[in-house]
């Protein structure tokens, strides 16, 4: 008799038991790691991987409870942990337990947005919310709309995507202050290399931008700014910015992938003052919006621009059942299996609403301005400059590169601490990126004892 096939996702009793199996696998992972990252770096953390897996493809199963009781402590125990207070490298969020939730139930639904009959409530639920969302980065605009994208480097790319098909072959100009994912997109895409301009003080100069246009070649160009660099979270005057391109007919992007969320702060949103100016904006919520990954939007000012990403297959979206009133989901990505990435936003904007995303922005903010208080009186460190956002650049006083590259690496070989590095004014510098609401001043100051320590080995 053949066995019985595992139960579903769908089976609530049998995912409850497996649910608790993983948390309880998830806490003794943590607890064996004891820290913010798994201490004797690759090797040790490859040896640990594969011994716990043993034969990733054996010819008799062990079991669901343990192959997922084995696998996740393994995980756990080797994971870099955005939610350990040391861990603050990188624009890797902690994601907050209630989207981490719904994105369990959007796992176990399972639905595909690449057709009504896949994803009858996911398809309406994200058209809801991606209008909301669209309409905060465009206020003022007619007819805003924003898809739900892999993250800023898929929302890039979308967005010289969209320049390219409404004006050909269109000359991209960015700040050395850009993210790589416009470079890549400008050779995805068959584009001219992007002209770089200036960024002398970490942000785009807008007097060298007006000289870049004037001596760009004739024909369409895009202008992308950064609101939130990602070595300094520093934002380019996009009010002068926008200007410069009404001056010059260039048409205006702008990369908030980090800043955006800032919009839902009452005291720091003038920071993304003129980003309504764009066409299109990037913003992303598993960095500022504490979701887990992914979770990308890209705002776009008219939503008539979005009609070049029409496509149809037969089987997924006929014309005469789109005639019929189906709505027709393959112009809504690139992609087209396309999960429900947007429940777990909506829980989280139904649960907090705009004041209480804003306040962990604000928490985050002020846990910067701390970071860097704690530097500026600390007298072997020296503070980069006052932080924008929440990155704090600092380095011990009169290190060479190479000993801030040996402190990171040291810490990070002894599992003690995750920072990161950036280059700025010509020197390395530590990076903290300070995105866990929950780090407290004890924490900051322990970073920076244990960077000190370093120093002096």
């Amino acid at each position: 008799m053949r066995a019985a096939p595992p139960p579903l996702a769908a089976d609530p009793a049998a995912l409850s038991r497996l649910l608790g199996t993983a948390l309880d696998a998830l806490r003794e992972g943590a607890q064996a790691r004891g820290g913010p990252l798994p201490a004797g770096g690759p090797e040790a953390v490859v040896t640990r991987v594969r011994d716990a897996l043993g034969e990733p493809l054996p010819e008799t199963g062990r079991g669901a409870a343990e192959a997922l009781r084995t696998l996740v402590r393994v995980l756990a125990e080797g994971a870099a942990d955005p939610a350990h207070p040391l861990c603050a490298a990188h624009l890797h969020t902690p994601p907050l337990a209630l989207a981490a939730a719904a994105d369990l139930a959007a796992s176990a639904l399972n639905p595909s947005l690449d057709s009504w009959d896949q994803a009858p409530a996911a398809s309406a639920l994200e058209a809801e919310v991606t209008a909301a969302l669209a309409a905060e980065v465009f206020p003022d605009a007619a007819h805003p709309d924003a898809l739900v994208t892999t993250g800023g480097t898929e929302s890039n790319q979308l967005a010289l995507l969209l320049a390219r098909e409404r004006h050909g072959s269109v000359r991209t100009l960015v700040g050395a202050n850009a993210h790589h994912s416009f470079r890549r997109a400008a050779w995805l895409l068959g584009l001219p290399e992007p002209v770089t301009v200036p960024t002398p003080h970490g942000t785009m100069d807008p007097a060298a931008l007006a000289e870049a246009l004037a001596r760009t070649e004739q024909g369409p160009v895009l202008v992308a700014a950064t609101a939130g660099t990602t070595d300094e979270g520093l934002v380019d005057p996009l009010p002068a910015i926008a200007e410069v391109c009404a001056a010059h007919g260039a048409e205006l992007h702008v990369d908030a992938a980090y800043g955006g969320p800032v919009l839902f702060s009452r005291t720091h949103r003038r920071l993304l003052d003129g980003l309504d100016r764009a066409s299109t904006v990037t913003v992303d919520l598993h960095k500022l919006g504490w979701q887990p990954a992914a979770a990308g939007l890209l705002a776009v000012r008219d939503a008539a621009d979005l009609a070049v990403l029409g496509h149809t297959a037969d089987y997924l979206n006929a014309d005469d059942d789109t005639e019929a009133g189906l709505p027709d989901l393959l112009g809504r990505s690139l992609r087209t299996t396309r999960r429900p990435d947007v429940l777990k936003t909506a829980v989280t904007l139904r649960a907090l609403g705009r004041t209480g995303l804003g306040a962990l922005v604000d928490t985050c903010m002020d846990l910067a301005r701390d970071l860097a208080d704690l530097v500026e009186k600390a007298p072997g460190l020296d503070l980069k400059d006052r932080p924008t956002l929440t990155t704090v650049l600092f380095r011990p006083t009169g290190a060479t590169d190479e000993t801030v590259a040996a402190i990171r690496r040291t810490l990070l070989a002894e599992g003690r601490a995750v920072l990161g590095r950036a280059k700025a004014d010509g020197r390395l510098w530590l990076k903290a990126t300070l995105l866990n609401p929950h780090t407290t001043p004890g924490d900051l100051a322990e970073i920076l004892t244990l960077v000190e320590g370093s120093t002096h080995r």
